[in-house]
Protein backbone atom coordinates (compact mmCIF):
# COMPACT_ATOMS: atom_id res chain seq x y z
CA UNK A 1 0.00 0.00 0.00
CA UNK A 2 0.50 3.69 -0.43
CA UNK A 3 0.59 4.96 3.41
CA UNK A 4 -0.10 8.45 3.95
CA UNK A 5 0.79 9.32 7.64
CA UNK A 6 -0.59 13.08 8.41
CA UNK A 7 0.30 14.38 12.03
CA UNK A 8 -1.74 17.23 12.61
CA UNK A 9 0.42 19.37 14.56
CA UNK A 10 4.20 19.04 12.93
CA UNK A 11 2.43 18.01 9.41
CA UNK A 12 0.99 21.22 8.10
CA UNK A 13 -2.05 21.67 10.29
CA UNK A 14 -1.00 24.90 12.02
CA UNK A 15 0.90 26.36 9.03
CA UNK A 16 1.04 29.79 9.27
CA UNK A 17 -0.56 29.80 13.27
CA UNK A 18 1.58 29.66 16.59
CA UNK A 19 1.92 26.01 17.68
CA UNK A 20 1.84 25.20 21.52
CA UNK A 21 4.93 23.96 22.15
CA UNK A 22 3.41 20.74 24.31
CA UNK A 23 1.43 19.85 21.43
CA UNK A 24 4.45 20.35 18.83
CA UNK A 25 6.87 18.10 20.75
CA UNK A 26 4.67 15.22 21.29
CA UNK A 27 3.63 15.61 17.54
CA UNK A 28 7.20 15.80 16.02
CA UNK A 29 8.07 13.05 18.69
CA UNK A 30 4.87 10.79 17.65
CA UNK A 31 5.77 11.20 14.08
CA UNK A 32 9.15 10.45 14.15
CA UNK A 33 8.49 6.98 15.93
CA UNK A 34 5.66 6.18 13.78
CA UNK A 35 7.58 6.66 10.11
CA UNK A 36 10.58 4.92 11.61
CA UNK A 37 8.52 1.95 12.54
CA UNK A 38 6.44 2.06 9.00
CA UNK A 39 9.78 2.47 7.37
CA UNK A 40 11.44 -0.69 9.62
CA UNK A 41 8.48 -2.96 8.44
CA UNK A 42 9.67 -2.48 4.68
CA UNK A 43 6.67 -3.38 3.57
CA UNK A 44 4.65 -0.33 2.23
CA UNK A 45 5.42 3.01 0.09
CA UNK A 46 4.88 5.90 3.05
CA UNK A 47 4.42 9.26 2.22
CA UNK A 48 4.13 12.00 5.26
CA UNK A 49 3.08 15.84 5.34
CA UNK A 50 5.69 18.40 6.93
CA UNK A 51 5.44 22.06 8.40
CA UNK A 52 8.67 23.67 7.84
CA UNK A 53 9.06 24.74 11.06
CA UNK A 54 9.13 20.90 12.11
CA UNK A 55 11.63 19.17 9.66
CA UNK A 56 11.52 15.44 9.48
CA UNK A 57 14.73 13.19 9.33
CA UNK A 58 12.79 10.65 7.16
CA UNK A 59 14.01 7.58 6.62
CA UNK A 60 15.76 6.43 3.36
CA UNK A 61 12.55 6.13 0.63
CA UNK A 62 10.05 8.38 2.75
CA UNK A 63 8.15 10.68 0.86
CA UNK A 64 8.18 14.15 2.63
CA UNK A 65 5.47 16.59 0.99
CA UNK A 66 6.21 20.16 2.22
CA UNK A 67 2.88 22.16 3.43
CA UNK A 68 3.21 25.94 3.18
CA UNK A 69 1.71 28.63 5.24
CA UNK A 70 -2.04 28.71 3.24
CA UNK A 71 -1.96 25.76 1.70
CA UNK A 72 -4.34 22.64 2.48
CA UNK A 73 -2.49 20.38 4.72
CA UNK A 74 -4.52 17.35 3.67
CA UNK A 75 -5.70 17.92 0.36
CA UNK A 76 -8.35 15.84 -1.33
CA UNK A 77 -6.07 15.59 -3.85
CA UNK A 78 -2.75 14.04 -1.26
CA UNK A 79 -6.08 11.51 0.09
CA UNK A 80 -6.43 10.49 -3.26
CA UNK A 81 -3.18 9.70 -3.78
CA UNK A 82 -2.87 6.85 -1.00
CA UNK A 83 -4.15 3.89 -0.33
CA UNK A 84 -4.64 4.37 3.25
CA UNK A 85 -4.10 7.45 5.91
CA UNK A 86 -3.02 7.15 8.82
CA UNK A 87 -3.88 10.68 11.06
CA UNK A 88 -2.66 11.29 14.65
CA UNK A 89 -4.70 14.52 15.53
CA UNK A 90 -6.49 16.19 18.57
CA UNK A 91 -9.85 15.69 19.01
CA UNK A 92 -10.21 19.45 20.17
CA UNK A 93 -12.98 21.31 17.67
CA UNK A 94 -13.65 18.20 16.48
CA UNK A 95 -10.43 17.63 14.77
CA UNK A 96 -9.68 14.37 14.67
CA UNK A 97 -12.92 13.52 13.41
CA UNK A 98 -13.69 16.00 10.59
CA UNK A 99 -10.46 14.98 9.27
CA UNK A 100 -11.02 11.10 9.84
CA UNK A 101 -14.68 11.82 8.01
CA UNK A 102 -12.85 13.52 4.99
CA UNK A 103 -11.25 10.73 4.50
CA UNK A 104 -13.94 8.02 4.90
CA UNK A 105 -16.11 10.06 2.01
CA UNK A 106 -12.90 9.91 -0.63
CA UNK A 107 -13.29 6.30 0.30
CA UNK A 108 -9.88 5.64 1.66
CA UNK A 109 -8.79 3.66 4.09
CA UNK A 110 -8.39 4.84 7.27
CA UNK A 111 -6.06 3.86 9.64
CA UNK A 112 -8.00 3.92 12.72
CA UNK A 113 -11.04 4.56 14.16
CA UNK A 114 -14.08 5.61 12.19
CA UNK A 115 -15.34 9.28 12.44
CA UNK A 116 -19.08 8.32 14.13
CA UNK A 117 -16.41 6.10 16.86
CA UNK A 118 -14.27 8.86 17.38
CA UNK A 119 -17.57 11.54 17.99
CA UNK A 120 -18.52 8.79 20.57
CA UNK A 121 -15.03 8.75 22.33
CA UNK A 122 -14.45 12.14 22.22
CA UNK A 123 -17.89 13.39 23.68
CA UNK A 124 -16.81 13.36 27.35
CA UNK A 125 -20.31 14.63 28.43
CA UNK A 126 -21.76 11.23 27.28
CA UNK A 127 -19.14 9.03 28.14
CA UNK A 128 -19.88 8.57 31.97
CA UNK A 129 -23.24 7.09 30.56
CA UNK A 130 -21.47 4.80 28.06
CA UNK A 131 -19.35 3.58 30.52
CA UNK A 132 -21.89 3.11 33.45
CA UNK A 133 -23.74 0.60 31.12
CA UNK A 134 -20.39 -1.38 31.36
CA UNK A 135 -20.15 -1.20 35.10
CA UNK A 136 -17.55 0.81 34.78
CA UNK A 137 -16.47 3.69 37.04
CA UNK A 138 -15.83 6.92 35.84
CA UNK A 139 -15.32 10.41 37.89
CA UNK A 140 -18.52 12.52 38.68
CA UNK A 141 -19.16 14.96 35.98
CA UNK A 142 -20.84 17.70 34.82
CA UNK A 143 -21.17 20.07 31.42
CA UNK A 144 -20.88 23.77 31.78
CA UNK A 145 -22.46 25.00 29.37
CA UNK A 146 -22.75 28.94 28.66
CA UNK A 147 -25.39 29.20 30.94
CA UNK A 148 -23.89 26.64 33.62
CA UNK A 149 -22.82 28.29 37.45
CA UNK A 150 -19.37 26.41 38.04
CA UNK A 151 -19.81 27.28 41.69
CA UNK A 152 -22.69 25.78 42.01
CA UNK A 153 -21.56 22.78 40.46
CA UNK A 154 -18.60 22.24 41.77
CA UNK A 155 -20.31 22.78 45.48
CA UNK A 156 -22.31 20.02 44.57
CA UNK A 157 -19.43 17.84 43.11
CA UNK A 158 -17.47 18.56 45.75
CA UNK A 159 -13.80 20.02 45.81
CA UNK A 160 -10.89 19.33 44.77
CA UNK A 161 -12.38 19.24 40.91
CA UNK A 162 -10.94 19.59 37.63
CA UNK A 163 -11.68 21.88 34.94
CA UNK A 164 -11.26 21.00 31.08
CA UNK A 165 -12.41 21.42 27.62
CA UNK A 166 -15.06 18.86 26.61
CA UNK A 167 -13.05 17.75 23.53
CA UNK A 168 -9.14 18.18 24.08
CA UNK A 169 -6.15 16.86 23.96
CA UNK A 170 -3.08 16.13 26.35
CA UNK A 171 -3.64 17.79 28.96
CA UNK A 172 -4.11 21.61 27.19
CA UNK A 173 -6.38 23.63 29.31
CA UNK A 174 -6.92 21.22 32.24
CA UNK A 175 -7.08 22.82 35.23
CA UNK A 176 -7.39 21.91 39.14
CA UNK A 177 -9.60 23.90 41.78
CA UNK A 178 -8.99 22.96 45.27
CA UNK A 179 -11.69 25.22 46.54
CA UNK A 180 -13.77 28.44 45.45
CA UNK A 181 -10.80 30.79 44.90
CA UNK A 182 -9.33 28.77 42.59
CA UNK A 183 -12.04 28.07 40.66
CA UNK A 184 -12.86 31.01 38.77
CA UNK A 185 -9.07 30.84 37.32
CA UNK A 186 -9.22 27.31 36.62
CA UNK A 187 -12.28 27.87 34.26
CA UNK A 188 -11.06 30.92 32.61
CA UNK A 189 -7.97 28.50 31.77
CA UNK A 190 -9.57 25.91 30.53
CA UNK A 191 -11.68 28.36 28.09
CA UNK A 192 -8.59 29.93 26.71
CA UNK A 193 -7.80 25.88 26.17
CA UNK A 194 -10.78 25.37 24.65
CA UNK A 195 -11.56 27.94 22.60
CA UNK A 196 -15.41 26.92 21.80
CA UNK A 197 -17.26 24.24 23.00
CA UNK A 198 -18.48 23.53 26.54
CA UNK A 199 -16.55 22.85 29.49
CA UNK A 200 -16.31 19.78 32.19
CA UNK A 201 -16.08 19.83 36.20
CA UNK A 202 -15.23 16.84 37.51
CA UNK A 203 -14.32 15.39 40.79
CA UNK A 204 -10.60 14.67 41.33
CA UNK A 205 -9.60 11.32 42.05
CA UNK A 206 -6.68 10.73 43.87
CA UNK A 207 -4.33 7.62 42.80
CA UNK A 208 -1.69 6.55 40.65
CA UNK A 209 -2.59 8.07 36.91
CA UNK A 210 -1.94 5.21 34.32
CA UNK A 211 -2.86 4.53 30.96
CA UNK A 212 -3.90 1.72 28.58
CA UNK A 213 -2.79 0.93 25.27
CA UNK A 214 -4.40 -1.92 23.24
CA UNK A 215 -5.61 -2.54 19.66
CA UNK A 216 -9.05 -2.79 18.28
CA UNK A 217 -10.30 -4.17 15.20
CA UNK A 218 -13.63 -2.56 15.63
CA UNK A 219 -15.77 -4.74 17.61
CA UNK A 220 -12.76 -6.87 19.73
CA UNK A 221 -9.76 -5.37 21.18
CA UNK A 222 -6.91 -7.06 23.02
CA UNK A 223 -4.49 -5.48 25.68
CA UNK A 224 -0.60 -4.43 24.81
CA UNK A 225 0.33 -3.23 28.18
CA UNK A 226 -0.31 -0.45 31.59
CA UNK A 227 1.85 2.27 31.60
CA UNK A 228 2.59 4.27 34.03
CA UNK A 229 2.10 8.57 33.70
CA UNK A 230 4.08 11.24 34.87
CA UNK A 231 1.66 13.41 35.77
CA UNK A 232 2.16 16.89 37.75
CA UNK A 233 -1.28 18.40 39.46
CA UNK A 234 -0.70 21.83 40.89
CA UNK A 235 -2.73 24.96 39.66
CA UNK A 236 -2.64 23.46 36.30
CA UNK A 237 -2.31 19.78 35.27
CA UNK A 238 0.84 18.54 32.84
CA UNK A 239 2.09 15.46 31.13
CA UNK A 240 5.26 14.48 30.91
CA UNK A 241 5.51 11.18 29.67
CA UNK A 242 5.72 7.84 31.78
CA UNK A 243 7.09 4.27 32.25
CA UNK A 244 5.69 0.89 30.11
CA UNK A 245 4.93 -1.40 31.79
CA UNK A 246 3.43 -0.15 35.23
CA UNK A 247 4.27 -2.69 37.99
CA UNK A 248 1.22 -2.30 39.81
CA UNK A 249 -1.04 -5.08 41.85
CA UNK A 250 -4.24 -3.37 39.95
CA UNK A 251 -2.63 -3.27 36.43
CA UNK A 252 -4.54 -6.72 35.43
CA UNK A 253 -7.74 -4.88 36.96
CA UNK A 254 -6.61 -1.54 34.87
CA UNK A 255 -6.20 -3.85 31.76
CA UNK A 256 -9.59 -5.41 32.16
CA UNK A 257 -11.65 -2.01 32.82
CA UNK A 258 -9.61 -0.32 29.70
CA UNK A 259 -10.91 -3.67 27.53
CA UNK A 260 -14.07 -3.05 28.64
CA UNK A 261 -14.47 0.83 28.09
CA UNK A 262 -13.10 -0.10 24.03
CA UNK A 263 -16.14 -2.93 23.97
CA UNK A 264 -18.40 -0.25 24.59
CA UNK A 265 -17.62 2.37 21.78
CA UNK A 266 -17.99 0.49 18.38
CA UNK A 267 -15.95 1.44 15.51
CA UNK A 268 -12.51 2.04 17.40
CA UNK A 269 -9.66 0.59 15.42
CA UNK A 270 -6.07 0.32 15.23
CA UNK A 271 -4.03 2.24 18.18
CA UNK A 272 -6.16 2.94 21.55
CA UNK A 273 -5.39 4.36 24.37
CA UNK A 274 -7.47 4.41 27.99
CA UNK A 275 -6.68 6.94 30.60
CA UNK A 276 -7.10 5.71 34.13
CA UNK A 277 -6.80 6.07 37.34
CA UNK A 278 -6.17 3.65 39.55
CA UNK A 279 -7.14 4.39 42.92
CA UNK A 280 -6.69 2.57 46.60
CA UNK A 281 -9.17 -0.35 45.79
CA UNK A 282 -10.69 0.43 42.36
CA UNK A 283 -10.06 1.33 38.77
CA UNK A 284 -11.74 4.58 37.18
CA UNK A 285 -11.75 5.46 33.75
CA UNK A 286 -11.05 9.26 33.03
CA UNK A 287 -10.88 8.90 28.99
CA UNK A 288 -11.00 7.20 25.87
CA UNK A 289 -8.08 8.09 23.22
CA UNK A 290 -8.83 7.02 19.56
CA UNK A 291 -5.85 7.41 17.99
CA UNK A 292 -1.93 6.84 18.95
CA UNK A 293 -1.11 8.36 22.09
CA UNK A 294 2.22 9.86 23.54
CA UNK A 295 2.67 6.45 25.72
CA UNK A 296 3.02 4.66 22.05
CA UNK A 297 6.38 6.34 22.40
CA UNK A 298 7.23 3.73 25.28
CA UNK A 299 5.18 0.61 24.05
CA UNK A 300 6.66 0.59 20.72
CA UNK A 301 10.32 0.70 22.85
CA UNK A 302 9.31 -1.86 25.62
CA UNK A 303 8.04 -4.29 22.77
CA UNK A 304 11.03 -4.20 20.41
CA UNK A 305 13.49 -4.27 22.76
CA UNK A 306 17.09 -3.41 22.86
CA UNK A 307 17.91 -5.04 19.95
CA UNK A 308 14.88 -4.00 17.84
CA UNK A 309 13.67 -7.96 17.12
CA UNK A 310 10.22 -7.79 19.25
CA UNK A 311 6.82 -6.69 18.05
CA UNK A 312 6.41 -3.75 15.43
CA UNK A 313 2.91 -2.51 17.10
CA UNK A 314 2.79 0.00 13.84
CA UNK A 315 2.39 -3.39 11.99
CA UNK A 316 0.17 -4.82 14.36
CA UNK A 317 -2.30 -2.05 14.22
CA UNK A 318 -2.71 -1.79 11.19
CA UNK A 319 -3.55 -5.64 10.77
CA UNK A 320 -6.32 -4.49 13.42
CA UNK A 321 -7.68 -2.53 10.97
CA UNK A 322 -7.90 -5.20 8.80
CA UNK A 323 -10.06 -7.18 11.08
CA UNK A 324 -6.87 -9.37 12.45
CA UNK A 325 -6.57 -9.15 16.01
CA UNK A 326 -2.85 -10.64 17.15
CA UNK A 327 -2.37 -12.39 20.16
CA UNK A 328 -0.81 -10.35 22.69
CA UNK A 329 2.80 -9.80 21.81
CA UNK A 330 5.85 -9.98 24.94
CA UNK A 331 6.73 -7.20 26.59
CA UNK A 332 10.91 -7.32 26.01
CA UNK A 333 12.04 -4.54 27.97
CA UNK A 334 10.56 -1.41 30.90
CA UNK A 335 11.51 2.01 29.44
CA UNK A 336 11.22 5.32 30.77
CA UNK A 337 10.08 7.75 28.27
CA UNK A 338 9.11 11.63 27.91
CA UNK A 339 6.46 13.19 26.00
CA UNK A 340 9.82 14.58 23.63
CA UNK A 341 10.50 10.65 22.84
CA UNK A 342 13.54 10.48 24.89
CA UNK A 343 13.68 6.58 25.99
CA UNK A 344 15.40 5.45 28.83
CA UNK A 345 15.60 1.50 29.56
CA UNK A 346 14.88 0.09 32.86
CA UNK A 347 15.90 -3.14 32.34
Amino acid sequence: MRILVHEFVTGGGFAGRAVPVSLAREGAAIRTALIADLAAWGRHEIVTTTDSRFPLAAPAGVEVVPILPGREALSDTLIGSADAVWLVAPETGRCLERLTARVERKRTMVLGSSAAAIHRASDKGRLPHRLARCGLRHPVTRVLGPRADPAAQAREIGYPVVVKPMCGAGCIGVCLARDARELSRAVHAARRGSRTGPLLLQRYVPGVAASASLLCDGRRAVALSVNAQSVRTGRTVSYHGGRTPLDHPLAKEAMNAALRACEALPGLRGYVGVDLVLAESEIVVIEVNPRLTTSYLGVRSAFRGSDGKGANIAALAIAACAGKLPDAPVIRQSVQFTSAGRIKPLS
